[in-house]
């Protein structure tokens, strides 16, 4: 009788495993992994223990069983329970610039080098420079706005 529940059991949690890994942990993986061992030695003690007619009638209910198993999985949208339905349409840093223009005036926050921080209207933006070095407390120019990217120049 021990036999017969090592078999079933292994087959059992082997299948349930296995489609734990399809429905909800797709790719391959450890749980599958472990499932796929777990059926094929639970299989594989049936034709040791009960000879090969037991081992194949075993073979055939646990593929039947798998594919009985696989399809009411799918039929029941077990997945969509679990699933992520909503979707981010933002973008990074949007709108970033739409205060600004070119010409606007401000003050370096930093040294710019050729990237540094100003401040323009009271808020402070990632600047960068044609390649030249700007000091900290500078009067900085916007002469270009391009995506994110606002170019500044000092004013002399």
């Amino acid at each position: 009788m021990a036999e017969w529940i090592t078999v079933i059991a292994l087959v059992v949690i082997g299948l349930s495993l296995i489609v734990a890994e399809v429905i909800f942990v797709p790719g391959t993986t450890l749980v599958g992994i472990i499932g796929f061992i777990a059926t094929a030695f639970g299989i594989f003690l049936s034709f040791t223990y009960f000879g090969s007619e037991v081992g194949w009638w075993i073979t055939a209910g646990s593929v039947i069983l798998f594919g009985i198993s696989l399809y009411f999985s799918f039929k029941g949208n077990t997945w969509d329970r679990f699933s992520l339905k909503s979707t981010i349409n933002s973008k990074v840093n949007e709108g970033l610039t739409s205060k600004l223009k070119v010409g606007d005036e401000g003050i370096a926050m930093s040294a710019i080098r050729p990237m540094g921080k100003a401040d323009f209207h009271d808020a402070e933006y990632e600047v960068r420079s044609m390649g030249n070095y700007i000091d900290s407390g500078t009067t900085v120019r916007i002469i270009k706005i391009d995506v994110n990217n606002i170019f500044v120049e000092p004013i002399n």
